[in-house]
């Protein structure tokens, strides 16, 4: 048992702050444009962190990581589910930024298409089956892949919800609420993820991803 709570400790170190940007702001444009991150970090981003910070301040929960934060607001009692929700949408947003890439970069190595190939059929199954879960997401949440049981699966979270608790583990995030794509795409939700999928997604960061669980 001990040993499973060293191997937790070792990556709950991310501290309650905005972190730089993996690009430039305008590094994902056309399909994320620089506007959008502009509201997207610069305002939504900057406020779970403002907000998560103002609910810490004086309890037993300022200096820790974020990610002992959001494990007791999950396990607190209801009051906790304001700091839960801010500290969560941190986390999925840090993880977002780093699961895209200037076109340019976003090459899927073979030994990740392999992995699809062998997980799903072939990888257009997979990126179908990626944008799927993000279109049946009603309302605000996440889409993700992750690692289960010995292989890739893909799952669905509302709001802030995570997918890095319990048996699962996230190796590859896509935001679909409205304000990640909303000024670039308006309703269409299916045209944003198609492209992001498509153009902007680094492989490379997944796959390293996938190898700390396989």
């Amino acid at each position: 048992m001990s040993h499973h709570i060293n191997a937790k400790e070792s990556w709950m170190k991310t501290p309650v702050e905005l972190p730089e940007l993996p690009w430039a702001k305008d590094a994902l444009a056309p399909i994320i444009s620089e506007e959008t991150i502009n509201f997207h970090y610069g305002k939504h981003h900057q406020a779970y962190v403002n907000k998560t910070k103002e609910l810490i301040a004086g309890t037993e929960l300022e200096g820790k990581s974020l990610e002992e934060i959001i494990i007791a607001a999950e396990a607190g009692k209801p009051e906790k589910q304001g700091l839960f929700n801010n500290a969560s949408q941190i986390w999925n947003h840090n993880f977002y930024w780093d699961c895209l890439t200037p076109a340019e970069n976003s090459k899927m190595p073979e030994e990740l298409a392999a992995m699809f190939v062998r997980d799903f059929g072939s990888v257009e199954e997979f990126k179908k089956q990626l944008v799927n879960a993000g279109m049946t997401q009603f309302g605000s949440g996440w889409a993700w892949v992750v690692v289960e049981d010995g292989k890739l699966a893909i799952g669905k979270t509302p709001n802030a919800d995570n997918l890095w608790t319990g048996d699962k583990k996230a190796v590859l995030v896509l935001d679909v609420w409205e304000h990640a794509y909303y000024l670039d795409y308006q309703n269409a939700r299916k045209a944003y993820l198609d492209k992001v999928v498509d153009t902007i997604i680094n492989w490379d960061y997944m796959l390293q991803n996938i190898k700390k669980y396989l």
